[in-house]
């Protein structure tokens, strides 16, 4: 358990951290977790970026979202996003391949792996879309659910060195969910009513699990 009180980095110290993971002839795993609209995706592209692919590589838990059908069939279209509207089996058995992946062995832990990844053009994901080479030394995966302690969530995060929890006010971060969304095509009342309704449950059960990560991250 950390310490409760989020503490203020900068993008260039949260690059420090991560590169420190990155140990060449070894695979570690880096996750970054926070609520809805947290910034868990641009922080997690930006430090791969940073690091360069040489080094990192990024492959986010939203390529584990269910298909529009098999959400319809569950009956849980309309709460896309909540942590079992996942295959959590899926994800967890991904990053555990990814974990195992050696380049020396000259096996088939050396083999390159396809990552799955969402397309919010098309709100479904697209299988084998990023590969992840044996040599690159650090796997960095971002999502809400990856400090979860339910379902496969728990297998998920023991494949993972460390997991950073980004805090962002309520009321930041709602609006830049409120923006996402119109982006997307939602109507400035629909936006909000997904925000305040889905996404805030959802950030509700995120925020309970905030205790459970290595490093509490407030961006400065």
């Amino acid at each position: 358990m950390t310490d409760s009180t989020a503490r203020p980095f900068s993008l260039d110290e949260l690059v420090a951290r991560a590169s420190t993971l990155a140990v060449a002839g070894q695979r570690r795993i880096l996750g970054i977790t926070g609520a809805p609209g947290a910034g868990k995706s641009t922080v997690a592209a930006l430090v791969v970026a940073a690091l360069g692919p040489n080094v990192a590589t990024l492959v986010p838990m939203d390529g584990f979202h269910l298909s529009n059908t098999e959400l319809a069939r569950l009956g849980r279209q309309n709460r896309k996003g909540a942590h079992d509207t996942f295959d959590d089996v899926g994800f967890a058995m991904l990053l555990k391949l990814l974990r195992s992946q050696d380049a020396t062995s000259g096996g088939r832990a050396s083999l390159t792996v396809y990552a799955p990844e969402f397309r919010r053009d098309l709100e479904e994901s697209v299988g084998s879309a990023l590969p992840v080479w044996a040599t690159t030394p650090l796997v960095v995966t971002e999502g809400n659910y990856l400090l979860l302690d339910r379902d496969s969530w728990p297998d998920a995060r023991a494949s993972i060195d460390e997991v950073w929890y980004l805090d962002l006010a309520d009321e930041v971060r709602r609006e830049r969910l409120v923006t996402r969304h119109e982006s997307f095509g939602k109507t400035h009342s629909e936006a909000e009513l997904w925000a305040w309704g889905s996404d805030q449950r959802n950030a509700l059960l995120v925020e309970s699990t905030r205790d459970r990560a290595d490093l509490l991250v407030r961006l400065t």
